[in-house]
């Protein structure tokens, strides 16, 4: 196990140059809450800035703030930071009652606040500094935050900042109008063979076991124009856009006893002699049939309901599509499936829709809201009515946070070191 490295943070500039990395973005009309576990940074919590309606009584807005972070569990303080232009040159300023109103909540809850700023596209300042001969007014350069140590730490070590998701972040990438065709003419070929063996369980192992060994691989590598055609015709099918969901986050057994729960196969479905259909030989070493799956039995014929075994600490769909089973997800292979179905996305279509709703599953499971709203909102643009998309879009609306997310040990984590 690779021992943690730690960033350290000298000053505030240090601490909002953290925060674009950590959320992947600048903020803009934000209101961004970190906590603290001591002298460590904590988890980072971003919202809109609430309107005038809100600000007349900003109460329930701080409660919000305060629930979400009381799920950091060992936070005994927290830092504050407005992403704004509007309201805070001249003091009190628009957001100070929001302040105030934040202060109180948060200190009722064990979490008192250390510092708040207000930072805008050119100047930052100390939220409750009033004294001139060391907060003149409008504050200090913006540049001193993109010119910190820790932000030039964070560079170094691989981390960028990139648009905000509204601003169409992480664009699939781009295909020559001539792989695009081939693309979807192999894909039209593959979804007429699948279509025809959506019941079988032996199509369905090779399947999976095909998507576990290109999940295995280090993320970042183009696929050739034929796996993305079969892999994309492969998302087509619900029930197995589902199980590759949950076989990235909670492995084979929980992909194969889920579908086996929802009833998907059909003992009918016999592929002899023509057999199940892949788009190239499975890497050696891995067992050439579904029956093959770690840690299962075959079923026999017509067992379409929970097998004893599913029952026996695999956990369900439900549970781990809400992040609440297994303890630890699978993250790197979740993240070379975010890197896949980036991929898959570029041709649009049903396909690319079913790819971006997975996309915004995963960066749902992150804790990353905003991305997760974008990219559910592109994959209804896609495909309008698009089930799944729809049910996410929903929980990221209502602010329900993913079951990992909202635990430290569970976490996502884009950098290796912690803050400190």
């Amino acid at each position: 196990m690779k021992p943690s490295e730690h960033l350290t943070v000298r000053g505030p500039e240090d601490i909002l140059g953290f925060i674009p990395h950590s959320l992947g973005y600048w903020p803009a009309d934000s209101l961004v809450a970190m906590t603290l576990q001591g002298n460590r940074l904590g988890a980072t919590l971003r919202l809109d800035l609430p309107g005038p309606e809100t600000l007349a009584d900003p109460r329930e807005y701080a409660r919000t703030v305060r629930d979400y972070l009381l799920a950091d569990e060992n936070a005994d303080a927290a830092l504050l930071a407005c992403f704004t232009n509007d309201g805070w040159m001249e003091p009190p300023g628009t957001y100070r009652g929001l302040l105030d109103a934040l202060q109180m909540v948060l200190g009722a809850a064990g979490m008192p606040v250390r510092d708040a700023w207000y930072v805008g596209d050119a100047f930052w300042r100390d939220a409750f500094c009033t004294d001139p001969s060391c907060c003149p007014s409008p504050g200090r350069s913006v540049q001193a935050i993109r010119d910190s140590m820790l932000n030039a730490e964070m560079v170094f070590r691989g981390s960028s900042v990139g648009p905000a998701p509204e601003d169409g972040a992480h664009p699939p990438p781009l295909l020559s109008g001539e792989d695009r065709a081939a693309v979807l003419a192999s894909e039209a070929t593959w979804a007429a063979q699948l279509d025809r063996r959506r019941g079988s369980r032996e199509q369905f192992g090779q399947l999976m076991l095909q998507w576990e060994a290109l999940l295995a691989n280090e993320p970042g590598q183009p696929l050739p124009v034929y796996d993305v055609a079969f892999l994309r015709a492969s998302l087509r099918v619900p029930a197995w856009r589902d199980a590759v969901l949950v076989m990235a986050a909670a492995g084979q057994a929980a992909a194969l006893a889920g579908a086996e729960m929802f009833g998907i196969f059909d003992a009918g479905c016999i592929l002899a002699p023509v057999g199940p259909v892949l788009p190239g030989p499975l890497p050696s070493g891995l067992p050439a049939s579904g029956a093959g799956l770690t840690g299962r039995e075959p079923a026999g014929p017509g067992a379409n309901g929970p097998s004893t075994r599913s029952m026996q600490g695999i956990p369900g769909y439900g549970e781990v599509l809400l992040g609440l089973d297994p303890v630890v997800p699978a993250w790197h292979t979740l993240n070379s499936l975010d890197e896949v179905l980036e991929q898959l996305s570029a041709c649009g279509g049903q396909a690319g829709a079913a790819a971006l709703t997975g996309r915004g599953w995963i960066a749902w499971c992150r804790g990353r809201g905003s991305y997760a709203a974008a990219y559910l909102g592109r994959a209804l643009n896609e495909e309008p009515g698009y089930r799944l998309a729809e049910l996410m879009l929903e929980l990221v609306r209502r602010g329900t946070l993913c079951g990992w997310a909202a635990r430290k040990e569970a976490a996502w984590r884009k950098f290796e070191p912690d803050a400190a």
